[in-house]
């Protein structure tokens, strides 16, 4: 079989030596600042509110075999290279090498399938940053259950929580109707996982039961089908956009209405059980708002709002004024959950009316088109660091949903000696990362596609920062012994001293250790003209024992001479330097992706 090679990640990691446990306390990302491309920061809301739910649409269906000598096609690139592909269904463009599923873009993570561990590991944590709850897969279609890329995610899910990940629990949204498709994958899912009572720990309840997105009204009086009936907490799926709950089915949810959105079910207080929320809505005047082919006129795309209408800036996909609509119905209804749609959908069918009841012309893309055309929070590839514009809103938008936990404040100052690792114990907070994310990937994508990534090295699992009247202190430890520090980009520390992302690379205005360490010499540079491009501006000591690694950095050397307010950020084995978005693909960052930790002291 041929296969083509997608290599990310360069630089092979060198053995490592278990040394044992390492010092952990549960990850929190509510103390983490991010600011997007956009210029928007995250911000941090009030209190916590432990009786709110984040739930996310996600898809497990990319797990199709394609035959040999097939190509993935792009639907953003071919509007923009063939704009006449537009006008003509069988423009080579579409037809020659085709796969008949077609990616509205290429994802961060390269076109992968849902049943690349790698990329599932990576779904896990940013989807637990974010803040969500559970996820519910896509089985609306026939029988199908993906059950390849279940048992895949299922597994890697399970030993992310084992790491500490506080992964989303996972349910299933089956066919909007009682049909024999729906009755035969509710019949298949209880059979195969949950009457087997396999992996217990990540199903979503609700009421005290596992939750589903099913109709049971089909079920017969055999007495499998009445455990099963008993068995879950039944939420049917409404199918349309536009009317809302059903009276015939009052126990109904929802996964996608147009503005402004409905609640379902009342619940004591006046509010509801759920509201959903969009990035984007394939519904036009033409079908008075109801489900239609998402590339025909006037769909509600990203860029749409029915209070504003279309955002005018070219780059008005990018500003999320349909996302932030609708989160404001949500925060208006105040229910107790939102299902937001969604995550992962990626691909789409390309049909013409001849084989289809779709009426796009000269053809329909249904659930997905192109940048503005679609429904994906996942970061892409193709806007630069704008990648993650989408993500950053949904953190934002949680958050305020959910609440945020206060800042942990500061230990009082110390002086700590090169040889005095032991007076790190009482230094406070401590900054947790996920361990056991730096696995290699080696993954079959779709039209045999093989995805590499080998820049997993140092596993970063928790940092901290001391003070005196003289010194800023850093310190991390990671789950095994250290690489050489001669190793390329190792153990990188990235300040933002004034929190002001005008000023230096991305916000960062010193890199210590970008130029390699010499014995217990570490060089501290300079961002220059706010560029990725550093100069020299003092030194720091170093020093490194097994897994744990110390810098002592004199404060006027970065500017710290009075109070402290400042964001940081390690980096481990950078592939793509200059590229922010490098921090969610390659070797290992702490804290994940955009986010940088946040040090205040007087």
């Amino acid at each position: 079989m041929s296969i083509k090679i997608r290599r990310i990640g360069i630089i092979l990691a060198a053995g490592l030596m278990s040394i044992g446990a390492w010092s952990q306390v549960e990850v929190c990302s509510d103390y983490w600042a991010a600011t997007d491309g956009l210029g928007r920061k995250v911000g941090s809301y009030d209190a916590q509110k432990e009786d709110k739910q984040v739930l996310m649409f996600y898809w497990t269906w990319h797990e199709r075999k394609d035959a040999p000598g097939t190509e993935v096609k792009n639907n953003t690139e071919i509007r923009q290279r063939y704009p006449e592909a537009m006008l003509d269904a069988n423009h080579p463009a579409w037809t020659e090498k085709a796969t008949g599923n077609y990616f509205w873009d290429e994802p961060l993570l390269g076109y992968y399938k849902t049943t690349d561990k790698w990329v599932l590991r990576k779904h896990a944590e940013m989807l637990a940053d974010a803040k969500v709850d559970a996820v519910f897969f896509d089985c609306t279609n026939g029988s199908m259950t993906w059950d390849a890329s279940t048992d895949s995610l299922l597994e890697v899910w399970d030993k992310a929580r084992l790491d500490g990940v506080k992964v989303p629990k996972i349910a299933f949204m089956l066919p909007f109707g009682y049909s024999d498709w729906s009755l035969t994958s509710l019949r298949h899912l209880y059979e195969r996982l949950y009457s087997k009572g396999l992996y217990r720990e990540l199903w979503y309840m609700w009421n005290g039961k596992p939750c589903i997105m099913a109709y049971p009204d089909n079920l017969s009086d055999s007495p499998t089908d009445q455990a099963i009936r008993q068995f879950f907490t039944f939420r049917p799926g409404q199918p349309d956009y536009v009317d809302g709950p059903n009276p015939n089915f009052p126990n109904q949810w929802g996964w996608l209405e147009n503005y402004p959105q409905h609640g379902y079910i009342p619940v004591e207080g006046g509010t509801y059980e759920l509201v959903t929320v969009g990035v984007a809505q394939n519904a036009c005047p033409e079908t008075k708002g109801h489900c239609s082919a998402f590339n025909k006129p006037g769909a509600q795309t990203r860029s749409f709002s029915k209070r504003n209408g279309f955002d005018p800036r070219p780059d008005g996909y990018l500003y999320g004024w349909n996302f932030e609509e609708q989160w404001d119905r949500a925060y208006e209804l105040n229910p107790k959950a939102v299902f937001i749609t969604g995550w992962n959908e990626w691909i789409a069918g390309k049909y013409t009316r001849a084989n289809s009841p779709w009426t796009g012309d000269p053809f329909s893309f249904v659930d997905e088109f192109d940048w503005d055309h679609s429904r994906d929070i996942e970061p892409v590839s193709s806007w630069g660091d704008k990648g993650d514009v989408y993500y950053m809103q949904l953190v934002d938008r949680v958050r305020k949903f959910k609440g945020t936990a206060e800042q942990p404040k500061p230990s009082q100052p110390v002086t700590i000696r090169p040889t005095q690792w032991q007076k790190w114990n009482d230094v406070r907070p401590i900054y947790s990362s996920y361990k056991g994310n730096t696995m290699h990937r080696y993954s079959e994508g779709p039209s045999q596609l093989l995805n590499v990534n080998i820049s997993g090295r140092n596993d970063i699992v928790s940092s901290r920062v001391a003070r005196d009247g003289e010194y800023i202190y850093f310190y991390v430890e990671t789950a095994e012994t250290l690489t050489p520090q001669s190793d390329h980009n190792w153990m990188l520390l990235l300040l933002d001293t004034d929190r002001n992302k005008q000023t230096g690379w991305q916000g960062y205005d010193y890199i210590v250790n970008y130029k390699s360490p010499r014995g217990h010499r570490a060089y501290v540079q300079r961002s220059y003209q706010n560029k990725w491009m550093w100069r020299d501006c003092g030194e720091a000591r170093i020093d490194v024992t097994g897994n744990r690694l110390m810098l002592r950095i004199p404060r006027d050397v970065v500017g710290l001479t009075g109070s402290i307010d400042m964001e940081f950020k390690w980096s481990d084995n950078m592939q793509d330097e200059g590229n922010i978005m490098d921090f969610y693909v390659n070797g290992d960052v702490a804290p994940g992706g955009r986010f940088n930790y946040v040090y205040t002291a007087p």
